[in-house]
């Protein structure tokens, strides 16, 4: 049995401009010691399902129209608020997209670490000191004793970023969701954290969710991916068989442009177009419009494509015009 199962999962926003299917029917699952892979273009949806399993989606204007997201047992997305709280940061972590914005300025490091063993563990505060400083040396943090009375902006981007993994794995929990970690770091730095994340990982048996739009991470660290696009995910499979045999036309067009697969001196390629305006319901298959790797004049246009198994753990939305 999965440790988390999320099947049919809608999130939308209801607004003055209109009601925005930003997750419309997503299901996906996660084993322990796994790592699943959500990638996708900026507002296809990765970030606010995992924020919405954790209720850090602001209701309103967010909505959970529908699904289920099973945890040991509980449906996160019908949680009381006592009930999740005691799940989010205990056997649930998150390391967020940006650490200087999401570590308190204002709080020394030592204050920000030890929360969670104070709030999840009750731990005493000199046991949760001495665990913190345990916690920041293994994901090689230097000289943690001294680093750990330091504020947020006493660190580099790499180090912070350390600090929120940190924060993240303190209560060993047995998901974590690891939204783009890595985005605003080089790659010398980038290559460090996703390594620690794997030795994180072993380390503990936990299950990770790692939301990206960077392929060639996703190729490095993720036993299974999910491809998302407006909101709904059109293609999944093993990063092996993603990666040497993709069916989806947006699948292959996202490896097309990565820079290291062009061919020097040819411009780089770029996705035409701009993904659809998810406040409107499409009917039909929502890559059709920027679709010039396929047919598009065969794209489904009044009915959803199905989403199918096509070859053994290889499904994919079933759209005649996008297959390859």
């Amino acid at each position: 049995m999965p440790l988390l199962e999320v099947t049919d999962l809608k999130i939308w926003f209801h607004t003055r401009e209109g009601v925005f299917r930003a997750v419309d029917g997503v299901s996906f699952s996660a084993e322990k010691e796994q790592t699943v892979g959500i990638v996708g273009e900026s507002g296809s949806g990765k970030s606010v399902t995992c924020y919405s399993l954790l209720g850090l989606i602001p209701m309103p204007p967010g909505r959970v129209e529908g699904g289920k997201a099973m945890f040991d047992g509980i449906d996160l997305l019908k949680c009381k608020a006592k009930q999740l709280q005691a799940i989010r940061g205990k056997r649930i972590g998150m390391i967020f997209q940006d650490p200087m914005t999401c570590l308190n300025p204002y709080l020394r490091i030592s204050t920000q670490l030890i929360e969670p063993l104070l709030v999840h563990e009750k731990m005493d505060p000199m046991a949760a000191r001495k665990r913190a400083i345990e916690v920041m040396e293994e994901v090689g943090i230097p000289d943690p004793e001294k680093r750990f009375e330091m504020f947020p902006h006493e660190f580099s981007g790499g180090m912070r970023q350390r600090v929120m993994i940190a924060m993240a794995m303190i209560t060993n929990p047995e998901i974590l969701i690891a939204d783009e970690p890595t985005t605003a770091l080089d790659v010398t730095v980038q290559a460090q954290i996703l390594s620690l994340i794997k030795d994180m990982q072993r380390k503990h048996g936990t299950a990770v969710i790692f939301i990206t739009h960077d392929l060639a991470v996703i190729s490095n660290i993720c036993d299974e991916v999910n491809v998302m696009y407006a909101g709904r995910i059109v293609e999944r499979a093993s990063a092996d068989e993603l990666f040497s045999n993709p069916l989806h036309a947006y699948t292959r067009s996202l490896q097309k442009s990565i820079p290291a697969m062009q061919i020097k001196g040819q411009e780089l390629y770029t996705i035409p177009g701009l993904p659809p305006n998810v406040s409107r319901p499409i009917p039909g298959c929502a890559f059709a419009p920027r679709n010039e790797i396929g047919d598009r004049s065969k794209c489904l246009t009044d009915s959803r494509p199905p989403f199918e198994e096509m070859q053994p753990g290889h499904w994919v939305q079933n759209c005649p015009g996008c297959l390859a």
